[in-house]
């Protein structure tokens, strides 16, 4: 049983900032590739950032400077630091879990970001 399990999404004012976190359990972390994406209403949903096992990371341009994305191995969690935030920002967050096999999507949390 895989499980991905987002937190942290909140209402904050456009120059905030929050912190997600996305905890799995049922696949081998520690190899497998991380993200975040992102989905407003009416539109596709997007990538926003990647953390490789290696920890190689990946961002959106939308997001450079202002987003990071980490991985506590350990913990089985990886994390998104928003800084800066913006109201085009506001969306439904999700985590994906990337094994060699498979990939696993969390339920989302809800960021809004107030002006």
């Amino acid at each position: 049983q895989v499980q991905v399990v987002e937190s942290g999404g909140g209402v904050v004012q456009a120059g905030g900032s929050l912190r997600l976190s996305c905890a799995a359990s049922g696949i081998i972390f520690s190899g497998s590739v991380m993200a975040w994406y992102r989905q407003a209403p009416g539109k596709q949903r997007e990538l926003v950032a990647a953390i490789t096992s290696n920890g190689r990371t990946n961002y959106s341009d939308s997001v450079k400077g202002r987003f990071t994305i980490s991985r506590d191995n350990a913990k089985n969690t990886v994390y998104l630091q928003m800084n800066s935030l913006k109201p085009e920002d506001t969306a439904v967050y999700y985590c994906n879990a990337r094994t060699y096999y498979s990939g696993y999507w969390g339920q989302g949390t809800q960021v809004t970001v107030s002006s």
